[in-house]
C-alpha cells in the first residue's frame, strides 16, 4: 500500500506552519484537499497507486503564494516535507 504525508514548517518563524492549505493531484485528477494540522502535518492519502503526483501548498509567505512539487512515487510510505520562510523554499523526501 502507498500512502503520502507531509510536514509544513516555518522556518522563519521557527514552528510548524498550522492551517496550510495542501492539495494532491493524481494521474487521474484530485485525489485530497487537507489543512496542516497545530503541529503543521497533514496525511494526504493512503492507498495510491505508484505514479505521478502534484502537491501544492499555499504557504504563509509574502514571496511564495503556492509552491507546487510534482513527485514520482512507488510502493510504501512516502513523506514530502515543505520548508518555507519569507523569501525561501526547500523539500526533501522525508521518513
Amino acid at each position: 500500500m502507498t500512502s503520502l504525508s507531509t510536514h509544513v514548517l516555518d522556518t522563519a518563524l521557527g514552528r510548524p506552519a498550522a492551517g496550510v492549505r495542501v492539495e494532491l493531484t493524481g494521474p487521474d485528477g484530485p485525489v485530497a484537499a487537507v489543512e496542516t494540522d497545530e503541529d503543521g502535518r497533514a496525511e494526504l492519502a493512503g492507498g495510491l497507486e505508484p505514479g505521478v503526483y502534484r502537491i501544492a501548498f499555499w504557504p504563509p509567505s509574502p514571496f511564495f503564494t503556492r509552491v507546487e512539487l510534482e513527485i514520482v512515487i512507488g510502493d510504501g510510505h512516502y513523506h514530502v516535507p515543505l520548508l518555507i520562510s519569507s523569501y525561501g523554499c526547500a523539500s526533501y523526501r522525508g521518513s
